[in-house]
């Protein structure tokens, strides 16, 4: 979503908004970054003694030495400040653990509400989001959504109650620096208190701040450079709300405990079934926050790539997990469909700014038109996602899903405890056929349907590679790099049929909106689009080549060498996609593999089962009915 029109930044930052670049149409605005040097003082007099000393003032005194020859110095001292400071959060959170504060700052004039991020420390120079609102009279609950602040808050914490978690009260001091006549830079001096308990004698901090117009960053930085030398200043390692939350014994969550992201040397295919899923879910997770705000668009790609991954690995490793673990790859398509619906928008809207550049000035009003409609509905498709992460259902799917992650596998669940560099190859074979099935079928029909369908099982046969790297070194790597070659072709054909349909969507049920200009310009760019999936289209066959030659069979029969070095060492079987521990006293020896190492892998688990008396032979573990191979359709039809 665009930011509110209202948009401005706290303090001296207002002044310096003009002077800077919009980071981008998604992101915050430029007048929201703050950027300052934090320094604490055992004593603020001694500063209070630099700032003022005449002799550093006038054309050639010691301030311009070292902020250019000859260049005119002034710092001039501001009223005092008594500000109150409130920090507010959830009972679980939820701001704090996105990496944001929320502030309510009460001082002469007014109040208003302000929210930060973490931003980047370097050296006591910090860059942050600061995002402010004067705060209605009605409080946060009449903030409303269109503002800075109100739009975030309304993303991260949604309907729940927000309450009090520190108070701090600071005496400032400022001071504005100017160069040449331009004020360029504020000092402040505060000396803070920080309410921790009843009983408990307050924190007391003393801190100086250099809030810095961000184009003077260079100008300013020798002058702070040496007030922090003659006044021994040190860069501050917390924050004012740090500080008061170390204090005060409270600490702010960290990222869910879901088990062992870790493989051991030698994992069993329960292990790394859940360590993918743990890791996966994690990321889907850290990447939540940034999704709800929706001005980074990398956020929510990273997110619905977490959310695919989960269900090709549930799909994956479907005979080693608890039966309920299928419903949570139900549930994770149901997410990751709202995640696509906002990004398939956030992908054309990249490409009609691409387009707006290189097309003809008189047709550039028409595309603005069609990027207005695109926007609003990126808008709506943002809102549905918002309640999505706000129901009951996604809560329920993640507690519900970290909670089968924390148990682990079963330990009398035979087909999990198997060694996966036995059981891996299988499982790698059923996906490369699948493939080479698609590309056969899509090849012969020329149907972008079959071209997606194909996609779809290059993409589970990467991610079943990416699963398994860690197993096999660098060995897969290369093969990996020939199938993103081809998934990235075949994901670039659908984006552009998926931007040709919704164009002609769009004209369909907006039609009577839209001028004769935008429609034709409309149809000009839906051609593009078809021009260029018929040109993704020659490129098909050579990529799906690569995939399914000579690699794959390097690859398959190092996959066969591995397993067949493992499997005496570990007293198993095959049994095709499952293992069997060998029953005593049948040898080891009579395990039945592929005929040698660098031959293909099995054609089907026929003749490995033949190797293991019937009344030994476990029974397939399946989950309510589902195969390996998941049907297509969810999110599995979006882009990568």
């Amino acid at each position: 979503m665009s930011p509110g029109a209202g948009m401005v930044g706290p303090g001296t930052a207002r002044k310096w908004a003009g002077s800077l670049t919009a980071v981008s149409s998604h992101g915050p605005n430029a007048s929201e970054t703050e950027v300052e040097w934090q320094f604490d003082a055992l004593d603020l007099r001694p500063v209070e003694r630099w700032l003022a000393a005449p002799r550093l003032h006038p054309p050639g005194g010691a301030l311009a030495e070292v902020t250019g020859a000859g260049a005119h110095v002034a710092v001039e001292p501001q009223a005092t400040r008594r500000l109150v400071d409130a920090y507010l959060d959830t009972a679980d959170w939820r701001i704090g653990q996105s990496g944001f504060v929320l502030r309510i700052r009460r001082k002469a004039g007014g109040a208003e509400v302000t929210l930060k991020d973490g931003g980047k420390k370097e050296d006591g120079l910090r860059r942050r989001l600061e995002a402010t609102e004067e705060l209605p009279d009605g409080g946060l609950g009449a903030l409303g959504r269109d503002g800075p602040v109100g739009r975030r808050l309304d993303a991260l914490v949604g309907t729940r109650p927000l309450g009090k978690v520190l108070e701090v009260r600071t005496r400032r001091r400022p001071y504005a620096v100017r160069l040449e006549g331009e004020e360029v830079a504020e000092v402040a001096l505060d000396d803070t208190l920080i309410e921790v308990a009843a009983g408990t004698p307050p924190v007391r901090m003393r801190r100086v701040e250099v809030e810095v117009n961000p184009n003077a960053i260079e100008r300013v930085r020798p002058l702070v450079d040496k007030l922090r030398s003659d006044c021994g200043l040190q860069p501050a390692a917390l924050s004012k709300f740090e500080a008061g939350l170390l204090a005060s014994g409270m600490e702010i969550p960290g990222e869910p405990d879901l088990g062992v992201t870790e493989l051991s040397p030698m994992p069993s295919v329960g292990e790394l079934a859940f360590v993918v899923l743990r890791r996966n879910l994690g990321a889907m997770l850290a990447h939540e926050a940034g999704t709800r705000l929706g001005e980074d668009p990398e956020q929510l790609h990273d997110m619905r790539v977490a959310t695919r991954r989960m269900r090709a690995a549930l799909a994956m490793f479907a005979d080693v997990l608890p039966v309920r673990a299928q419903h949570f790859r139900d549930e994770l398509g149901w997410v990751a469909d709202v995640l696509g619906a906002v990004r398939d928008l956030d992908v054309q809207l990249e490409r009609v700014d691409e387009w707006t550049s290189a097309v003809a000035t008189e047709d550039r009003a028409a595309l603005d038109d069609l990027a207005r409609l695109l926007s609003q509905q990126r808008h709506d498709a943002q809102r549905r996602l918002l309640a999505c992460l706000e129901s009951t259902r996604y809560d329920r799917l993640v507690s519900g899903f970290a909670g089968m992650l924390r148990q682990g596998p079963s330990r009398r669940s035979v087909p999990a405890r198997a060694p996966a560099v036995v059981v891996v190859p299988d499982l790698l074979r059923d996906r490369h056929q699948a493939v080479t099935k698609a590309a056969k079928k899509a090849s012969r029909s020329g149907a972008p349907e079959d071209f997606h369908k194909l996609r779809i099982r290059c993409k589970r046969l990467r991610y079943a590679l990416e699963f398994v790297s860690e197993i096999y070194g660098t060995h897969t790597s290369k093969y990996v790099r020939s199938l993103v070659r081809t998934q990235d072709t075949l994901g670039l054909m659908q984006d552009a049929r998926v931007a040709a349909d919704r164009l002609h969507g769009l004209v369909v049920e907006r039609g009577d909106v839209l001028s004769r200009l935008t429609i034709f310009v409309m149809g000009g760019v839906a051609e593009r689009y078809r021009q260029e999936a018929a040109r993704l289209a020659r490129k098909v066959p050579r990529r799906v080549k690569a995939v399914s030659g000579r690699r794959w069979d390097q690859l398959a029969g190092f996959l066969e060498r591995r397993r067949l070095e493992a499997t005496p060492r570990f007293g198993w079987t095959t049994t095709g996609a499952l293992m069997a521990p060998v029953p005593p006293p049948a040898p080891v020896s009579a395990v039945t593999l592929a005929p040698s190492p660098t031959a293909a892998m099995p054609a089907g688990p026929a003749a490995a089962t033949e190797a293991v008396p019937p009344a030994a032979r476990p029974e397939p573990h399946r989950s309510n009915g589902h195969q390996a191979e998941p049907p297509t359709g969810g999110d599995e039809g979006a882009s990568p």
